[in-house]
């Protein structure tokens, strides 16, 4: 339930960017006035530690964690954001309308959405929000409530991740993956012919671990291809960082509910105060989802005797930045009110950013692009970085223009897989560089 040639096309990442694009045009002076005033609010702290993976819900509460804020550095990309603070990429680009992607800006300051309103779903098990993209699994009773979260890659929307009740029913480590006859066809048609069945390895989708739930095919696991985490980029499996899905296989026993739903309106409640989070999604279900929430925002106002501010309800739905946006208060002058964000200082590596090695003139090297604009070469520079497994690439810069080099590899099969590789999964057309052979005494070597 894989599929290896990803949403990462240079065509669809520039879909992508174009669509975060109109969505922050739509939101016109209205988001320009807000993000000043987040600006004016951020509390001038910063903290070290953040918890990002393993919350305590107390009785009653529905929200969990806390927004962050922190500035870009130089050579930042949000997907190394987004693995770093174990967040998807959907997550954060949704929550920073308007930021590149691939080259944002340095001195930015961003939104860290570590925030999130748990999906209305029993709690016990593992659910599956697929219009959030993140798992949640909760241990315990409603008395000591514990709540592991991760972010998550599921199915497109040719081959979309079902919803339903299932289990865990049985669980690998360096599982084979052995080819659906759907996917071989679809490689084959592009040129890409796959083995019946994959051995553990790098070149292996499902990563070390592995998941097997009750609907025959559909698994939760790990990815050769971090960056893809957070987007609809599966054939309908669950798709975690190796980090997550490790820690997960060693946390879930066998027979594990699982319940997957599709909920892009969420209402909770916190410390007295009614939070909405709302995901942009193009689901058929969306109707009927929408109905659900205003309902119980019609609750909400029948139960408290006070009228809800519906344009701010109405912005949230417009903005649909993914975040906890608190809507309401349940009763004024009780609780402890709304938790502000947080400054955090940039960590100094951040983890599961490619290593890029030194490239050597005596080792094969492919000349991925040439192109005449830096930041167009920065660009496509971190795509081919973020490819999975990992194709090393920099830029190099001579006589204004600028050309995007990947390597360097060991020997000329390494290099020529490579070039396959930039072709089908980006549409790039790559040139083998052949080593530059040094010489010893007038001989070459």
């Amino acid at each position: 339930m894989y599929r290896i040639i990803e949403l990462f096309s240079l065509t669809n990442t520039l879909r992508l960017i174009a669509l975060f694009v109109v969505i922050s045009s739509l939101q016109g002076c209205t988001a320009m006035i807000r993000a000043h005033e987040e600006e004016q609010l951020i509390p001038r702290y910063l903290e070290e530690y953040i918890v990002q993976n393993e919350f305590a819900v107390a009785k009653g509460e529905d929200v969990i964690g806390r927004l962050r804020y922190m500035n870009l550095e130089k050579g930042d990309t949000l997907p190394d954001i987004a693995r770093h603070f174990s967040l998807g990429l959907n997550g954060v680009s949704a929550a920073n309308p308007g930021v590149d992607i691939w080259v944002p800006e340095a001195g930015k300051r961003i939104m860290l959405p570590l925030s999130f309103v748990l999906p209305d779903a029993p709690r016990k098990g593992i659910v599956i929000n697929l219009a959030t993209m993140r798992l949640f699994e909760f241990k315990g009773n409603s008395e000591t409530l514990e709540v592991l979260t991760f972010p998550a890659g599921v199915g497109t929307e040719e081959r979309p991740t079902p919803t339903g009740q299932m289990r865990v029913d049985r669980k690998v480590t360096r599982p084979t993956w052995y080819v659906p006859a759907s996917i071989a066809k679809d490689h084959l048609k592009k040129g890409d012919p796959l083995p019946a069945a994959v051995l553990p390895g790098p070149q292996n989708p499902l990563g070390e671990y592995a998941l097997y739930l009750s609907a025959p095919s559909y698994l939760i696991h790990g990815t050769n291809k971090p960056a893809s985490v957070g987007l609809r980029a599966s054939n309908g499996c669950i798709r975690l960082y190796p980090e997550s899905v490790k820690k997960l296989y060693e946390n879930t026993p066998v027979k594990t509910p699982v319940s997957i739903v599709n909920q892009p309106y969420l209402l909770g409640q916190s410390d007295g105060v009614v939070y909405m989070e709302v995901h942009a999604s193009t689901e058929k279900s969306d109707a009927a989802e929408f109905d659900k929430v205003y309902a119980k925002l019609k609750a909400i106002e029948k139960e408290s005797g006070r009228t809800l501010d519906w344009s701010k309800v109405k912005n949230v739905l417009a903005e649909a930045r993914g975040i906890p946006v608190p809507i309401f208060e349940i009763r004024q002058g009780n609780g402890k009110g709304v938790a502000e964000p947080i400054e955090v200082k940039h960590p100094g590596k951040l983890y599961g950013s490619p290593e890029i090695p030194e490239l050597k003139t005596d080792a094969w090297s492919v000349l991925a692009a040439a192109v005449r604009d830096e930041v167009d070469a920065l660009r496509l520079t971190a795509i081919v970085n973020h490819q999975g497994p990992h194709i090393p690439a920099r830029v190099i810069a001579e006589n204004g223009n600028y050309s995007v080099v990947a390597g360097p590899f060991s020997d000329i099969r390494e290099a020529r897989d490579a070039i396959k590789r930039l072709k089908i999964d980006l549409e790039l057309d790559g040139k083998l560089i052949e080593p530059i052979k040094r010489e010893r005494g007038g001989e070459k070597l």
